[in-house]
């Protein structure tokens, strides 16, 4: 490729980019792609990314299952939304949010207030499947429990800026159809 093309192809994602909001929120529930997906949507669009969990787990210094057993999930909670509204200042980032995060209230107004919420929806038989031996998760411990908790979840999850099925596709064309159709909501 010459550099003149070179140089069309990076005016042209400015000028995409000028369009995008400076923070894209990634929500759903565990399992459905938000870090994997999130990462790359960070790397076509030359932005950060952050995964909210992980920036807690770093900052508590133990993972989020055990800030559940010692502390309780309101003081999670209460965590989660200080780090969620430090996140939230930073410019050009893609963050991908726990699945608890955009259910409450407040962090959905800091949310929406920030940037755009995309929600990736994938089927319980998905999640599962995905999920399959992970222990880390402190909010059920059977399927059947997951289930009822994606489905309180799932209204909530629902008033996300925009949505977008996450079941199948592979994480590169994931992140490229979020970036159509940020294109069409801002543009």
């Amino acid at each position: 490729m010459n550099k003149s093309a070179d140089a069309r192809r990076s005016v042209q994602m400015r000028e995409k980019n000028a369009r995008i909001p400076t923070r894209i929120y990634l929500v759903g529930f565990m399992g459905a792609g938000k870090t994997s997906v999130g990462l790359r949507l960070a790397e076509l669009l030359g932005w950060h990314f952050v995964d909210l969990d992980q920036e807690i787990e770093t900052r508590e210094g133990e993972p989020i299952r055990s800030i559940f057993k010692s502390r309780g999930e309101a003081r999670f909670r209460e965590i989660e939304r200080k780090e969620l509204e430090r996140v939230s200042l930073l410019a050009r980032t893609v963050v991908a949010l726990g699945g608890g995060t955009y259910c409450r209230e407040d962090n959905r107004k800091t949310v929406e207030a920030t940037g755009v919420s995309i929600w990736l929806d994938v089927s319980i038989q998905t999640i599962a499947g995905r999920c399959a031996g992970d222990n880390s998760r402190p909010l059920f411990t059977s399927q059947s429990e997951m289930e009822q908790l994606l489905e309180s979840r799932r209204p909530l999850y629902e008033k996300s800026s925009l949505r977008i099925e996450a079941d199948t596709q592979p994480v590169d064309a994931l992140a490229r159809r979020i970036l159509h159709l940020l294109g069409k909501h801002t543009g």
